[in-house]
């Protein structure tokens, strides 16, 4: 089997020419926009009010906690929907094992919820 750069070349005429695409968007963007900045659209509007303070400043400790339990029952949620999408195939056993995953998951946020780590007071 002989290797040619010419079979490379389809998958080059294609990032040339998204690119070119691409940046005529951006070239017509800023050709045609009209460019009238109000001074609210430029205003904080991160969580609506100016900044306070060093924005180095120390954070709660909750914010970090809601952050890694929002991640955690997030990602592990995701799995949900392969296992969805495969269920037909996996028969009796795949059915009890998402069921155990899904108890662990439901005691792990009890758990949580009762020691108050979704609280804010």
């Amino acid at each position: 089997m002989e290797f040619t750069l010419s079979e490379y070349m389809p998958l080059l005429i294609f990032i040339v020419v998204a690119l070119a695409i691409s940046c005529l968007f951006v070239l017509a963007n800023y050709l045609v926009a009209v460019n009238n900045p109000d001074p609210e659209k430029n205003s904080a509007y991160e969580c609506g009010f100016e900044q306070l303070g060093d924005s180095r400043m120390k954070f709660d400790v909750r914010f970090y906690l809601v952050t890694l339990l929002f991640i955690i029952f997030d990602l592990e949620v995701t799995f949900l929907f392969p296992w969805a999408i495969t269920f037909g195939t996996l028969g009796l056993v795949g059915f009890i094992s998402m069921m155990i995953f899904l108890g662990v998951l439901t005691i792990g946020f009890i758990y949580e919820w009762k020691k108050g780590a979704l609280e804010w007071q």
